[in-house]
């Protein structure tokens, strides 16, 4: 499945200059869960974000949802997949693209300390990112300045 150009430049996985260096977060589905939503049709994004998203953080990032701060080797999860409506009950389907945040204030001071990268189907060998993916992630992030440029929050 080919993720729509627009969908990336939405998500802010549109092209770091160093989306390379940033790993696949291998494992992540094993670390901290900290939301999850689903955009149905009728949502202003779902064009670019409809499915069903699962935020997953790092042991680091938990002292950064703790305090507002987060540390370097910080890394947040978005899991996007395709969702599935029948029976009264909507369902995970096919994997969209695993998009990571990496805090490294030093390699991405020019974007808030954070880097971005997007796995097309989570697939690690797939970086569905263009060259002004930084620029286009931090355009949207940037609104969020006050929590560190991210979105989410911790629940309980």
């Amino acid at each position: 499945m080919k993720f729509p150009a627009t969908a990336l430049a939405l998500l802010g996985l549109a092209a770091p200059a160093l989306a390379a260096d940033i790993p696949y977060p291998d494992g992540y589905r094993n670390w901290r869960h900290v939301k999850s939503m689903v955009i149905q049709p009728g949502h202003a994004l779902f064009d670019a974000f409809g499915g069903i998203h699962h935020l997953y953080a790092n042991d680091k990032s938990l002292q950064g949802y703790e305090t507002g701060q987060f540390p370097d080797a910080s890394v947040i999860v978005f899991d996007l997949l395709d969702a599935s409506a029948a029976d009264h009950a909507i369902t995970e389907g096919a994997r969209k693209v695993v998009g990571v945040m990496h805090k490294d204030a030093k390699k991405f001071a020019a974007t808030g300390g954070w880097g971005f990268e997007g796995f097309g189907g989570g697939d690690r060998d797939k970086r569905v990112v263009g060259k002004n993916a930084a620029t286009a992630c931090f355009a949207c992030h940037a609104a969020q300045k006050d929590h560190d440029y991210v979105f989410s929050s911790a629940r309980d």
